[in-house]
C-alpha cells in the first residue's frame, strides 16, 4: 500500500455540522475519528450508498463499480493516504481479473462513495489519525450537551454523569466550537492543539 503505514477503518457516519457536512472516519479497534468535511452532492452519493437505495437510473458511481465488473476488474479498497495544503488525498485500488492491481488517484469523497456501494475495504494512513484524530467519547459528549448541529449518532449519546463538570463545561463549549470551526476552515494546525486541550478536560 505504498510507502505509507496504514490501518484499516470503517465509515463511522455522515453528519450535517454548523461548518458543513462531515464524513468521520473510524480506524477499526480505535477510539478516535477523522473528520473531512465534503460538499452536498458528495453527502447524498455517500448517504445513498450507505442507505442502498435503490435508483431509477445509476449515479455516476453505479455506473463506474458497473463498468469495472463488465470489464472483470473490481474495487478492492480505498486509501486515504494523506493530506497536503489543507486538502484530503485518496486512492481507489482497482484489481483486474489476472489479479494485477492498478491505483488511480481519487477525492476521498468519491473513494467512500465507491466503497460503501463496493463494500470495499476502507484504509487510512497512520499519520493521519495522529494528527487529526478526534476522540469518539469528545464528538459524542459535545453533541449531548450542547446539541451544536445534527447528532452523530442518537442511539449512543454517553450517559448524563460522563459530560463535563459544571466548573468545566463553559470551557470545553468553547473549545469545541473552536474545534469544528478549525477543521471546518481546514486549519488542522489549530485543530491538533485544540483538540489535545480537550483531552485534558475529559
Amino acid at each position: 500500500m505504498g510507502a505509507n503505514t496504514f490501518v484499516a477503518a470503517d465509515i463511522w457516519t455522515v453528519a450535517q455540522t454548523d461548518q458543513g457536512n462531515v464524513v468521520l472516519i473510524k480506524p477499526k479497534e480505535s477510539d478516535m475519528v477523522v473528520p473531512i468535511f465534503i460538499g452536498q452532492l458528495e453527502t447524498q452519493a455517500i448517504l445513498i450508498g450507505l442507505g442502498k437505495v435503490e435508483m431509477p437510473r445509476p449515479l455516476t458511481h453505479d455506473l463506474f463499480l458497473n463498468t469495472l465488473f463488465n470489464f472483470g476488474a473490481e474495487l478492492a479498497r480505498i486509501e486515504i493516504t494523506e493530506i497536503r495544503d489543507k486538502t484530503f488525498y485518496a486512492k481507489i485500488i482497482i484489481k483486474r481479473g489476472d489479479g494485477l492491481e492498478l491505483s488511480i488517484d481519487s477525492r476521498p469523497s468519491d473513494a467512500i462513495a465507491l466503497a460503501v456501494r463496493a463494500l470495499a475495504q476502507v484504509y487510512i494512513a497512520e499519520d493521519i489519525v495522529e494528527t487529526l484524530g478526534v476522540p469518539v467519547d469528545m464528538i459524542r459528549d459535545s453533541q449531548a450537551s450542547f446539541e451544536q448541529g445534527s447528532y452523530l449518532d442518537n442511539e449512543n449519546r454517553p450517559p448524563a454523569d460522563n459530560l463535563p463538570k459544571k466548573e468545566t463545561s463553559e470551557e470545553y463549549k468553547r473549545l469545541v466550537a473552536e474545534l469544528e470551526a478549525a477543521v471546518g476552515n481546514e486549519n488542522y494546525e489549530l485543530a491538533a492543539i485544540l483538540r489535545d486541550k480537550l483531552k485534558k478536560l475529559l
